[in-house]
């Protein structure tokens, strides 16, 4: 049976080494601080933040919540943000998406500033991450998927790494830091010929195709450590990853679950991200 890579364990050992790091800034004067900020009332927005507010606690990280109506203008909302931008006792963003409809997604996320973009939302940021260089932070859930690799000691140099997702929030940025780690990248999709083939050359393997258990026993071999980022539900109302978590167990070496794998992880990478931004606030 596979290696279960828990989420859990991976949390507790950031929240040690994020608390020390906000205790240190503290010395220092300065309280790190995320502001949330939320247009409108979504039922998954509300449940995220609370989720973000409570880990933020146990670590020692402040919460500012910035709360609009779902009607706001796209120049108030423009305005908000420049309005963190500018205020120095915030030293991270979270900006809840998708925004209404009304306004210019792509326009407004653009407006942070990439030193407290700790989401990876703007092109700034992303395109730090495809540098190779600290300009704003990766994406949370694609840092997560590190910080699983590097807690269990998956050492990455030289090996081949499948990446079964192209987007911005996921895939690409993950394939770009299993670069950075040395690894021989392939990003894969649901239209790549043979998909089964090319997932069964890797050695690792970072699900993020967004298909309720797409990945089935036939696409895997001996060895192979697996990342699954998926959160699908069916038609029943079942929640499963992106990979056949019981059938494939019983092949691969390691294997995250869903749920309890790469999601637990996201909320302390936010975390870490804004204990990063106030460090670097500092010099």
């Amino acid at each position: 049976m596979a290696m279960i890579f828990k989420g859990s364990e991976v949390v507790e050992a950031l929240n040690e080494r994020i608390t020390n790091d906000a205790d240190e800034l503290k010395k220092q004067g300065i309280e790190p601080t995320l502001a949330i900020l939320r247009v409108g009332e979504r039922d998954d927005d509300i449940t995220y933040e609370k989720g973000a507010t409570t880990r933020a606690k146990k670590v020692g990280v402040t919460i500012k919540n910035v709360v609009l109506p779902l009607d706001v203008t796209e120049d108030a909302l423009i305005n908000e943000v420049l309005k963190l931008n500018a205020d120095d006792s915030v030293h991270g963003v979270l900006m809840f998406r998708p925004l209404p409809e009304h306004i210019d997604e792509d326009k407004v996320r653009n407006m942070l500033t990439p030193a407290k973009d700790i989401d990876g939302v703007t092109d700034l940021s992303l395109a730090g991450v495809f540098a190779g260089i600290d300009t704003g932070f990766a994406p949370c859930t694609a840092a997560a998927c590190m910080e699983i690799l590097d807690y269990f000691d998956v050492d990455c140099k030289g090996k081949n790494a499948v990446v079964v997702g192209r987007s911005l929030v996921i895939g690409k940025p993950a394939a770009m830091m299993l670069l950075e780690r040395n690894a021989t990248v392939t990003i894969a999709h649901s239209r790549t010929a043979d998909l089964p083939a090319v997932v069964r050359n890797a050695d690792i393997v970072i699900a993020a195709v967004g298909r309720f258990r797409m990945l089935d026993a036939s696409y895997f071999t001996e060895g192979q450590v697996v990342i699954d980022v998926g959160i699908n539900f069916n038609d029943d109302g079942d929640m499963a990853g992106d990979v056949d978590f019981e059938a494939v167990e019983g092949i691969v070496q390691a294997i995250t679950p869903v749920p309890g794998g790469v999601g637990t992880v996201t909320t302390s990478v936010l975390m870490k991200h804004v204990v990063e931004a106030a460090q670097r606030s500092t010099n």
